[in-house]
């Protein structure tokens, strides 16, 4: 692998993608071959929003291959308060074999991997959620025989998951994103995914419209309220509530069309209870699937600087 972060998305190469997506089939199918694969390893994950999955996903990932992880918040260290990112970046890198970080700002975590010593993830930023886009990219692996006939039509807001699900798409299948007016993706991201997409001739489209979605093999939804946005609550339900994911909109899909989100789901806005709960809906192996793809990707990281040897 020739990524030395994952910071954006297009840290990977199109073969970088393809080993860690490898990698981790071979790792949920035979979890025992890795367990001692990080013995004596140390993660430090830097926690400036909460989060249930990014946080058990890499703590349990690390301890299932001997490692260990170390979870800090705000309260728990100085950065950013009594320290600056670059010096913690230096800090931790003497202490610990990784670090992975959840952010508000996506400079914060560009300028951890700048002063970082050790690989640097970005566990969520504003901006992107690349290992989000890892799991995401391998459930629909494991769900179609060829990724590169799929077309992906995402729902909603234009936010972080959607610009990584752009960028990481670009290598495997063809994406819409259908997003109101003033809810569009950013126009710099939509770019890039289409300078990627001409190499492997995925197409990359934006719409308003709906009717993107018939025929599509997957439909993606996220929340409508991200962290740090609950005072704009009721304005972004007004604008969004047409772009809610329900029976009716499902039934435009392919029939054999799955349904994803990256959860946390708010039940009855940006998705209904029938659509999540249903059979067509694969969230919780979505879920699961952080563990895998985020054991690949350190692994990986790893690998690459002789830090760890991969089990043969």
């Amino acid at each position: 692998m020739k990524a030395r972060h994952l910071v954006s998305d297009r840290d990977l190469t199109p073969k970088d993608l393809k080993e860690i997506l490898a990698l981790t089939a071979r790792m949920k199918a035979h979890p025992e071959q890795f367990a001692d694969a990080m013995h004596r390893k140390t993660l430090a994950m830097i926690f400036m929003k909460p989060s249930t999955r990014t946080r058990v996903s890499f703590e349990a990932g690390m301890a299932q291959m001997g490692g260990h992880a170390i979870y800090l918040t705000p309260h728990d260290s100085q950065i950013g308060r009594e320290e600056s990112i670059a010096d913690t970046a230096r800090v931790l890198s003497r202490f610990n074999d990784l670090i992975m970080a959840r952010v508000h700002e996506h400079a914060m975590v560009e300028e951890l991997a700048r002063y970082a010593t050790v690989p640097v993830i970005n566990g969520l930023s504003d901006l992107l959620h690349p290992v989000q886009m890892l799991a995401d990219l391998f459930t629909i692996r494991e769900r179609f025989a060829d990724s590169r006939r799929v077309r992906l039509v995402y729902v909603g807001d234009g936010n972080n998951v959607c610009h990584s699900l752009l960028l990481g798409a670009a290598r495997t299948l063809s994406i819409t994103a259908a997003c109101p007016a003033g809810y569009t993706p950013d126009a710099e991201i939509v770019r890039q995914a289409r300078e990627d997409a001409e190499a492997t001739g995925a197409q990359i489209e934006v719409t308003d419209d709906l009717a993107a979605v018939e025929g599509a093999d997957v439909v993606y939804a996220d929340t409508f309220i991200s962290m740090g946005q609950e005072a704009e609550r009721a304005r972004r339900i007004a604008d969004l509530e047409g772009y809610q994911v329900n029976a009716a909109l499902m039934a435009r899909a392919a029939p054999s069309a799955i349904f994803m989100h990256c959860l946390p789901a708010h039940r009855g806005e940006e998705v209904t209870a029938e659509v999540i709960d249903g059979p067509r809906s694969v969230v919780f192996d979505q879920a699961e699937n952080r563990l895998h793809a985020q054991k690949a990707l350190m692994v990986l990281l790893l690998a690459a600087r002789g830090v760890v040897t991969l089990p043969s």
